[in-house]
């Protein structure tokens, strides 16, 4: 294991050695970086470097190197990994001077992907728990007795009754497959990440302008004049990130201001630092925006042409002055009219926030406030503006934009019957049939599952523990889980999740490395972990934060036993004897491996909601091989055989990849024609509410034939535009073919160019409400952007929410609160049922726990570690940088606690759950705000469960995880956790 540091220096005498071998060596600086090793992972790669000979040339070229492009595994910003191969072994690694993205740059996290790969600790081959004791079994065996088991589960309690939880670890390709492998097994209880790190995000900016994503991107905040970041840590979370934020702050002179509890070291960057109280984000957001109203610094002509429901939001503005804001936020008056001034006077400014915005109770609200400062400021659909939300992990964007969600299928198309005709006609599967998988509900046998949202994951453990009778549709309770690349310890209420892994009937772990799922229960039997092989030995697409689509190309084979996940989908598939139904479309490079080029095709003919469908495996690879052609900036391609396009097309790329659209750098830009990466707000809630007029008023897309707002194109809208007659014969017979009409039931091959093909009279009457995002043919796209109109229409954004259960974004106290004088004047929400569970919001905030739990805990990131940090804890360059869990403590709390710095001590929070860690003394947190790093696991309310991990697998590096000690409390639209503001208690261990 890890040696530990003394003074901040790891011992190691194999160093010393090493460097006096070399020093005695006339080498030139490439040739020992390259001998000592150095080039794959720093000063810590001395220990197994070996001694430094120089090479004879008949041994050079038998150890030719050959490099492959691939993108790092971490977090959102999609490095460039150069990646050094020779004899068929990943020997060293660069950064991809040419990435737009990171310009050769990486943190330590991307420095060492390779031994990720190559890693000791990695899952070799697939075992099971028996008696306690972990058995080595063959993939055959481990498929046949989980699938036996899987289906006399299914029969005896029904489909919902296993839950295939996926991950934003998949690629596109393995997460399209996952989600459409849920919908054949028969379940919507389905599920990732996203759901507990951005899904307040996409609720809440998808309801604001159409969209629920990035809408600029980082090489974008080049153009920023002032950069607001709420609720996030750039430096820690996504250290590349920084360099787009640092150039704008230095060339631009542009003021950063950052918005957290903690003194980040983001923060320290910052030309203005506030301070607030955890769960206070929309309070402040309103509190700058009443400065800005009271001044008359809003656009005034952006919110009158682009905007709706504006007028609603003043209302409650004006409730927050000064003093109220800082009642509720402790930032003083004077600061905030500096802010919101600094905010007025540079624009256009960018706003950026993560995580600490997101995972709350009222999580939509705040991002739906921050959505509305910057239409207020008019810094929306420019360059340099937008809301620059950096998502976590590598292709959390990708897997959502995929589907991975109980609530919806690929691209956003929900669960309505016409969405599940969509996807069936892709898939060329007979709806029936597949209606058939699902149960009916338990409650009514004329409703199918198959339309009910589903179980997110941040309920899963209720899905297990609670009473059948109070579990809406399914017929019994989640009893078999499937973790696929997934950290538990990620989660909040560990000590249930606890007891929910041990009600199960079976769990199975899908990973490249056992996650705390392996340790965290006392089950003695039915836990099986598969070894998935890394995204680094497979291929596919993965889509970076501002929604460009990179290919990653194989670097090495799988290692040990490890298999790809698509390969695992397609076993489980063969298994459950659906294979040939899931797979029809995609050829195999393999008996059980599809080809991952087919599915990238495959998705791209059903997703138009959102434009994956020009992103071709063939335009993808051209941009990953020509990424030096491309501005640093603007990121399009100025010349070279990709000219024009922006990299990696970003989303939405419309029509076909033959229509060669560039992409879209920028969301809702009209400066910008839509051929060429221009937008609109997307019309996507009618063209009316009450009366009032939804569309823009006499704004549009340069070029646009249309000279005013305009709904959504259907077939219908190009009959009364007389554009209709700009489809071919060959578009019109597959929206024929969609529209149900007898004579184009053939397949594409049939249809042909269709020229000659006869098309009854009432023809137009039975396909007008074909529209652009059911037209497989592309047809509808194509015409309306050949008239310069975006296809999903030109809309105002909405600043007020209808559907949601606050309308305009409201301050709520959270559930677990100190501040007990403020919740008469903001309380949560009554108790209600969605999502298939009962949820507790009143319930909960009606007790007063903050006498005996005083301080506010708060959570993050480091560095260092990923997410739940399983595989970052077992990889030696990371782990020896940070090797203790720990809390930060004010100094004021801890001496009035009587901790000092350094000493062990118990975190508890008002449920129950409690962890034992190092006490961190610091200024960073606030008096009366503790903080605690989520990326943790192995340790489990004092007791160290290293000995319960298979042998050689356990982590370098375990730790307590600050979720065992966080409480309950959900978002009121998608269920997110709430990680950012509960309440807690500190004493000495």
């Amino acid at each position: 294991m890890l040696r530990k540091k003394i003074n901040g220096v790891a011992q190691r005498s194999s160093t010393a050695s090493l460097l006096e071998k070399a020093a005695q060596t006339s080498l030139d600086r490439r040739s020992f970086l390259r001998s000592s090793g150095l080039a794959v992972g720093g000063l810590a790669a001395f220990g197994s470097a070996g001694s430094v000979t120089k090479a004879s040339a008949q041994s050079t070229v038998a150890r030719a190197v050959e490099t492959v492009k691939s993108v790092c595994t971490h977090c959102s910003v999609g490095c460039t990994v150069i990646a050094e191969v020779s004899d068929g072994v990943w020997i060293g690694q660069e950064p991809g001077w040419d990435s737009p993205f990171n310009l050769g740059a990486h943190c330590a996290k991307g420095a060492s992907v390779r031994e990720h790969a190559h890693g000791e600790r990695r899952l070799k081959y697939p075992t099971k728990l028996v008696n306690g004791e972990w058995v080595r079994v063959s993939w055959e065996e481990a498929i046949n007795e989980i699938g036996d088991k899987m289906l006399s589960i299914r029969e005896e309690s029904g489909p919902d009754s296993v839950y295939w939880l996926g991950s934003a670890k998949h690629n596109n390709e393995q997460a399209y497959l996952f989600r459409k492998f849920a919908g054949y097994w028969g379940t919507n209880n389905v599920d990732h990440q996203a759901r507990i790190c951005h899904s307040t995000t996409v609720a809440g900016v998808a309801n604001t302008w159409g969209y629920g994503a990035m809408t600029n991107s980082y090489n974008d905040i080049h153009n920023s004049k002032a950069i607001f970041i709420i609720g996030g840590n750039p430096a820690e979370a996504h250290p590349v990130s920084l360099l787009h934020v640092l150039k704008a702050k230095e060339e631009n002179n542009a003021p950063l201001i950052v918005c957290d509890p903690r003194f980040t070291r983001t923060a320290a960057h910052a030309d203005e630092y506030v301070r607030f109280r955890p769960g206070s984000d929309v309070a402040l957001i309103w509190g700058l925006l009443w400065h800005i109203f009271d001044n008359g610094w809003e656009d005034k002509e952006f919110i009158r042409t682009r905007v709706w429901g504006m007028d609603q939001i003043r209302e409650e503005v004006a409730k927050w002055t000064p003093e109220e804001t800082e009642r509720v936020t402790g930032v003083p008056g004077s600061q905030m009219r500096r802010v919101a001034q600094t905010l007025a006077n540079n624009r256009p400014g960018t706003v950026i926030w993560c995580m600490g915005g997101t995972q709350h109770t009222n999580g939509n609200n705040n991002t739906r406030a921050y959505c509305v400062l910057q239409l207020a400021l008019g810094n929306m659909g420019v360059a340099g503006g937008g809301t620059n939300i950096f998502r976590g992990h590598d292709n959390v964007q990708g897997a959502t934009d995929l589907g991975v969600l109980s609530h919806d299928l690929p691209g956003y198309y929900g669960l309505s019957e016409g969405a599940w005709a969509h996807w069936s006609r892709v898939w060329g599967e007979d709806l029936d049939w597949l209606k058939g998988q699902f149960s009916p509900t338990k409650d009514d046998a004329e409703k199918s599952m198959m339309n009910e949202i589903g179980i997110p994951v941040s309920r899963w453990i209720d899905g297990v523990l609670e009473e059948p009778d109070n579990i809406v549709g399914q017929e019994d309770n989640v009893r078999a889980m499937v973790l696929w690349g997934h950290a538990p310890n990620s989660q909040t209420r560990m000590v249930e999740m606890k007891a929910a892994m041990e009600k199960l009937d079976m769990l199975v772990v899908v990973d490249p490395y056992p996650t705390v799922s392996a340790v965290l229960s006392d089950r003695t039997d039915n836990v099986y972990l598969l070894p998935a092989c890394t995204q680094f030995e497979t291929r596919g697409s993965v889509t970076a934060s501002n929604r460009s689509l990179q290919w990653r190309d194989k670097v090495v084979d799988p290692l040990f036993e490890s298999l790809p996940d698509h390969t695992i989908i397609a076993k489980f598939a063969k298994k459950f004897g659906f294979a040939d139904r899931l797979l029809r479309n995609i050829s195999m490079d393999s008996e059980d491996e599809p080809n991952v080029e087919d599915i990238t095709r495959e998705f791209n003919r059903g997703m138009w909601t959102i434009g994956y469908t020009g992103q071709s495996p063939e335009r993808l690879k051209l941009h990953m091989a020509n990424q030096h052609t491309f501005d640093r900036t603007t990121l399009q391609a100025v010349g070279g055989p990709a000219d024009g396009d922006y990299y990696g097309m970003p989303w939405p790329c419309w029509g076909t990849a033959e229509m060669k659209h560039p992409g879209t750098p920028n969301l809702y830009d009209m400066s910008k024609p839509v051929s060429q990466g221009g937008l609109t707000f997307r019309a996507r809630f009618g063209v009316e509410y009450e009366g009032d007029n939804l569309l823009a008023d006499g704004v549009y897309s340069a070029g646009s034939e249309i000279q005013d707002g305009y709904p959504e194109f259907t077939y219908q809208m190009l009959v009364d535009l007389g554009w209709d007659g700009d489809l071919t014969a060959r578009e019109k017979a597959i929206i024929g073919r969609v529209a149900g009409l007898e004579d184009f039931q053939k397949s594409d091959e049939e249809i042909g160019e269709a020229e000659g093909m006869a098309f009854p009279t009432d023809y137009n009457d039975r396909v007008g409400g074909i529209n652009w995002k059911t037209d497989l043919s592309g047809g509808i796209q194509r015409v309306a952007i050949a008239h310069e109109c975006a296809p999903f229409g030109n809309a105002r954004a909405r600043a007020v929410v209808w559907t949601f259960p606050d309308p305009v974004p409201l301050h709520r106290e959270p559930l677990y609160t100190n501040r007990r004088d403020l919740v008469a004047d903001y309380p949560t929400y009554e108790d209600r049922q969605f999502y298939r569970l009962p949820t507790m919001y009143a319930s909960i905030q009606q007790n007063d726990f903050s006498e005996e739990y005083p301080i506010i805990l708060t959570s993050g990131r480091l560095v260092e570690y990923e997410g739940g940090g399983d595989e970052t804890r077992s990889n030696p360059w990371l782990a020896e940088l940070q090797q203790d869990m720990f809390i930060e403590v004010n100094p004021r709390d801890a001496n009035n606690l009587g901790v000092r710095d350094g000493q062990m001590v118990w975190v508890e929070g008002p449920e129950g759950g409690k962890v034992r860690v190092k006490a961190m003394l610091t200024d960073r947190v606030g008096s009366g705000v503790a903080f605690m790093p989520f990326h943790f696991g192995g340790h489990f309310q004092g007791d160290d469960l290293r000995s319960k991990y298979p042998d050689g697998a356990d982590p370098y590096v375990l730790g307590e995880s600050t979720n065992t000690a966080q409480t309950y409390g959900y978002d009121s639209v998608t269920q997110m956790q709430e990680t950012k503001a509960t309440l807690c208690k500190i004493y000495t261990a």
